[in-house]
């Protein structure tokens, strides 16, 4: 072993002790002496303090961070091929799981969703169906989309839901329209 200013380093107790364990059962060949036992080397003296500033040590790079997902939405899917993408906004992927957020406050179906995803990655599910609603509204009555239906989307682009999903779109009428959502998830690795 080389100590860092390039010279042999002194072996530790530990090291001549199991050193000293080893050479107990060898003998000397016929017509040779034992060698002396070895004397313990001399500890280390501790180095003097250093009053010019140390020399500078190479730095080590650190490992890059990883990019940000892009955000995801119904219309845009980096990451995913043209074909596949357009697979899932017309619905033609099977699904595999469904999840109804109908009557849920919103921490509740946020807690749900975060279950539910994390559920359906350890299964290896792919493509998955989030029911959203479109929200309540009183009879003649206009306004924005639901809690939910403008929440969920929000919250598939936050972690950990974000490492999960690959891609999701607003689903086909026969699915549920404007008031769901197929997810596409990633692939375990």
């Amino acid at each position: 072993m080389r100590a860092a200013s390039g010279r042999r380093a002194a072996p530790t107790r530990e090291e001549i002790e199991l050193w000293r364990a080893v050479l107990r059962d060898v003998h000397p060949l016929p017509g040779r002496a034992k060698p002396p036992p070895a004397a313990a080397p001399p500890a280390p003296e501790p180095e003097p303090e250093r009053e010019t500033a140390p020399a500078a040590t190479p730095r080590r790079r650190a490992a890059p961070r990883p990019l940000p997902l892009p955000e995801l939405d119904s219309h845009h899917a980096p990451g995913l091929d043209k074909r596949s993408a357009e697979r899932l906004k017309r619905g033609q992927l099977p699904i595999e799981a469904r999840l109804d957020l109908h009557g849920l406050t919103q921490d509740e179906a946020h807690s749900a969703l975060l279950g539910f995803l994390g559920r359906c990655e350890t299964r290896g599910l792919r493509c998955v169906l989030v029911i959203t609603g479109k929200g309540f509204r009183k009879l003649g009555e206009t306004g924005g989309p639901g809690v939910l239906k403008s929440a969920v989307p929000r919250w598939l682009n936050e972690a950990p839901n974000r490492a999960r999903v690959l891609a999701f779109a607003a689903a086909q009428p026969q699915h549920g329209g404007g008031g769901a959502l197929y997810v596409l998830l990633r692939r375990r690795r």
